[in-house]
């Protein structure tokens, strides 16, 4: 059953809860995770099993923030505004760290960062038209590519690097699938959009 408060639409919600403190959270995890990845230059195992326990959190929090302002109705324009942010601040983080180690290629995360931002540009393009919902697609691309950076961050070899391997060539696929997918359902709203307005200037 839907919780009453976030079925309540007058409901005026703090941003003073705990949806945006993981928010703010995982903000504050983005230099301590670079930090603890070039350590060393990379080359200490510890501190590469630091970075990676703290990708770790960051991405638990990630998921805990989205479905506590769901249920509980915690939804704020700042949660709005700074969920993505982290987001993008994490995961660009990480894959510039690994591409300065020498761990990733820098065409790849050339590659997802510039799906990354293009399609944070789109969505700003088109938000006065409606706003395009999470696809499942987008989602599977999500998981698949913060377990192939976290599999990076671990300083691991032989079958766990060779899954690496499998899997961010999988997430490289979902990042350019979903990011042409996005663009055509925005191109599809707003042709809708500019219909229905041209259907109520003539009714």
């Amino acid at each position: 059953m839907q919780n009453a408060a976030a079925s309540d639409p007058t409901r005026r919600v703090s941003v003073y809860n705990i949806a945006n403190a993981l928010t703010v959270l995982r903000i504050a995890l983005v230099p301590v995770f670079v930090f603890a990845l070039l350590n060393d230059d990379g080359r200490s195992a510890t501190w590469r099993w630091i970075a990676a326990g703290v990708f770790a959190l960051a991405i638990i929090t990630d998921k805990l923030d989205g479905d506590l302002a769901r249920k509980h109705g915690l939804v704020t324009d700042f949660g709005k505004m700074a969920d993505p942010i982290a987001d993008k601040a994490l995961i660009g983080a990480a894959l510039i760290g690994l591409s300065l180690l020498g761990l990733l290629p820098w065409w790849v995360t050339v590659v997802i960062l510039a799906r990354e931002l293009g399609i944070t540009l789109l969505r700003f393009l088109v938000i006065r038209h409606g706003v395009i919902p999470a696809s499942r697609g987008g989602k599977a691309k999500t998981f698949v590519q913060s377990l192939a950076i976290w599999l990076y961050v671990l300083p691991v070899a032989g079958v766990l690097g060779t899954a690496r391997w499998w899997l961010m060539g999988l997430a490289i696929l979902l990042t350019v699938a979903t990011g042409i997918d996005y663009v055509v359902r925005a191109i599809a709203l707003c042709r809708g959009a500019d219909a229905a307005r041209a259907e109520a200037a003539h009714g």
